[in-house]
């Protein structure tokens, strides 16, 4: 599976891999086979991205086209 919302994300903040592998801290390499769908995305790695880009996971995979974040959890 692709992640092509990951891309498009990531790319709509002006960002390149390079940068936002950075912000996640691993390598562009790494990065990169999450977007091109070579390597699953671990759930941190998922809920960080999702934070960053004030959106949820389930749209980054695609679940949703609801690009907004899910309401934080009641304590």
């Amino acid at each position: 599976m692709k992640y092509t919302r990951l891309r498009d994300l990531r790319e709509d903040a002006d960002l390149n891999q390079t940068e936002f592998a950075r912000i996640l801290s691993m390598s562009q390499t790494g990065y990169s086979k999450y977007e091109t769908g070579e390597n699953d995305i671990p759930t941190a790695v998922l809920i960080k991205a999702a934070d960053y880009y004030h959106t949820s996971v389930d749209y980054i995979l695609g679940r949703t086209d609801e690009k907004k974040p899910y309401p934080p959890p009641s304590k």
